[in-house]
């Protein structure tokens, strides 16, 4: 998978994540959530795109860990949301769930290789 390629996956897994969590019912204990889950899951695309004009090695493996931590924020966001709107949109959380946990086996691999071609 090519740089392109990656950043294109984080766009595309942003636009899903922000049209599901729209369309969850406007509690108070989802708008939380959703604004939040919204947020880390751009910026794990943003902070990507930072990462390709890093300095250094170090800094690009600095900027990864902080793609991760963003999509980190983002499952966990994903899997209270589940939990709270049990039957809404499950199936779509799931996958999101799923493809989020995907991306960040892609970023841990890529930091271990960063780090091993120090």
């Amino acid at each position: 998978m090519n740089k392109l390629d990656l950043e294109n996956r984080l766009i595309d897994f942003s636009v899903k994540v922000v049209e599901c969590v729209s369309q969850l019912e406007r509690r108070s204990e989802n708008l939380h959530l959703k604004d939040q889950a919204i947020r880390s899951c751009t910026a794990s695309a943003l902070n990507y795109g930072e990462a390709q004009s890093a300095e250094s090695r170090k800094d690009f493996i600095h900027k990864i860990g902080i793609v991760m931590k963003e999509l980190r924020e983002t499952q966990i966001n994903l899997k209270i949301l589940n939990r709270m709107n049990p039957g809404q949109k499950n199936e779509t959380i799931s996958a999101l769930i799923k493809e989020n946990d995907e991306l960040l086996a892609i970023f841990h691999k890529t930091i271990q290789t960063a780090r091993q071609n120090s």
